[in-house]
Parts: structure tokens; sequence; C-alpha cells
């Protein structure tokens, strides 16, 4: 089972970035709250049918106020990669965005009484030199854009918090299902109030309506396979596998829009991995997981 776990998570960090370029790709026709609140929309529905499906295997309440918050983190995740996207390479946006591991680590600490030891604080203080490698050159390339990421991340890690503590009372997809609906009321709240529609609807070919529900699916169909992958195989085993999603989107970046990443940014990304990798052999050690939850991030 274990096996059918990894491969499970490493075709969902395959996904990942193909959900990613398709994204990208609707951010020179669309603004970024239309695209993710759409998303958001498409992947609530998924979930919710995947609900109907599986309610006799499901437990707890979907709408509470830990799916609220949960959902409001969500929606900054969504937006700020999306925004990110916009401006940056991929490649850069998610080697940003994978501080989230090292930045969970620490505010476990603080609200979940999970202490690291000084071993794992060094790795986080080694892995923000990486972050800063990396921000750097591309801030005089991009400007504030290359924080869109971070505020992600921020945003990831406090939902991992939310997740944890939710998940005791709740199956994953119950809770999943009613962030993801509080997502897509606050992405739609959003859109309306800060972008034209009637501009939107002026771009809406049948490439973007199909790219906007391709994402959606995507967004689902990942969250899925993580689901299962957890289910299968304990988090310290899939956690490496995670940072599949770097190489994916290196790739998928170069192959759909000719992104290269520079010299610093590549060192940055590898100091980063090195962290995180070193973090989580750390967790496993003293058998104590970084993630314990179902799901890697809802976008």
């Amino acid at each position: 089972t274990s096996i059918a776990g990894m491969v499970a998570m490493s075709l969902a960090m395959l996904l990942l970035p193909m959900g990613d370029a398709v994204t990208k790709f609707l951010t020179g026709s669309l603004a970024p709250a239309q695209i993710a609140a759409t998303r958001a929309i498409v992947q609530a529905g998924l979930l919710a049918s995947a609900f109907v499906v599986m309610r006799q295997r499901v437990s707890g309440r979907p709408f509470s106020v830990w799916s609220f918050l949960s959902g409001q983190c969500v929606a900054v995740i969504s937006l700020g990669l999306i925004a990110a996207f916009k401006t940056m390479p991929i490649a850069t946006a998610i080697a940003i965005f994978f501080v989230e591991p090292l930045l969970l680590t620490l505010l476990a600490g603080l609200m979940l009484g999970e202490k690291p030891g000084p071993h794992r604080y060094a790795a986080i203080g080694v892995g923000m030199i990486g972050v800063l490698m990396i921000l750097r050159p591309n801030f005089a390339a991009f400007g504030p854009a290359v924080f869109f990421p971070v505020a992600a991340a921020i945003a990831y890690a406090l939902n991992m918090i939310i997740t944890r503590r939710a998940t005791r009372t709740a199956s994953a997809l119950t809770f999943q299902l009613g962030s993801a609906v509080f997502a897509s009321i606050t992405l739609t709240l959003i859109m309306l109030t800060t972008t034209d529609l009637s501009a939107m609807s002026t771009v809406m070919t049948p490439q973007i309506a199909l790219g906007l529900s391709g994402a959606g699916v995507l967004a689902a169909a990942t969250f899925l396979l993580i689901a299962y992958a957890f289910s299968q195989a304990e988090a310290s085993v899939l956690a490496p596998f995670q940072y599949l999603e770097i190489l994916g989107a290196t790739l998928i970046g170069f192959l759909a829009f000719g992104d290269i990443p520079d010299e610093v940014t590549i060192l940055g990304t590898l100091v980063i991995l090195g962290s995180g990798m070193y973090v989580f052999h750390r967790e496993r050690r003293a058998n104590m997981p970084v993630r314990r939850t179902q799901t890697r991030r809802d976008r």
C-alpha cells in the first residue's frame, strides 16, 4: 500500500504544475480574482459530488468556524499564487512558496506546542536564507509581486494548523468541502467587487472557458489523489515526494513558456529543498511528522 501511496503522491505533484500552467495561461486574459473564484466554484462542485458518493464513509459537519477560517486561508493562497503566476515564472513562484513546510514547523511550535529542537530551528534559518537568495534578484525583476507567494505560504501553513485541529472531529473530505465552499464565496465576493464582469464576458472564448473548467478539475483531482496517498502511506514517507512539484514546475514552465530560472534562483531553491528535507528527516526520527493532514494545497 505504501507504493500505491507514493505513486498517487507523485501523480498529484505532476498534476499541480499542469494546473499552474493552465492558470498562468488564463492570467493573460482574466484577472486573478476571476480565475480564483471560477476555479474554486468548479472545485467545490466536484468535492460536493465526491462527498455525496462517499457520504457513508465521511464524518463530521462540513460547515464550522474551522472550515470558514480555512476557506479564508485558501482564498489568500489562491489569489497569492495566481497573482504571482501572472508576473513571474511558475518555478520561481513555487520555489518561494516552498518555504511553507519550514513555516509550518515554526507555527506548529508556537500554536500547537510541537516544539522543534535546535537542529530544526537551524534548518528553518537556513531555509529562510534560501528564500532571501531567491527574493533579492527577482525583486529587482518583478517588484513587490515576489511577496505574493510568501503570503500564500504563510496562509497555507496557517491552514494546515487549522486543518489539524478540525480533522480531529471531521473527516478530511467533509472539512475540505466546507473550506472549498467558504473559499468560493469569499473569492466570488472579491471578484464581484474588484473586477469588471462585462470585460470578462467579452474575453470568454471556448478556450478560456475550457481552461477555467480544466483548472478546477485538476485541483479537485489533485486533492483526491493526495487524500488517497495519505490513506495508503505515512506522512513522513510521502513528504519528500512533495518536492517533485518544483521539478515539474521547472519543466512545464520551460516547455510551455520558455522560462529558465537563473543561477541564484536555482541555488536558493536547492537551499530551501535541503532545509525542508532535513526538517522532515528530524521530524521522522522524532516520530512526529510535520504533515498529519490529508491535504497538500488548495489553490
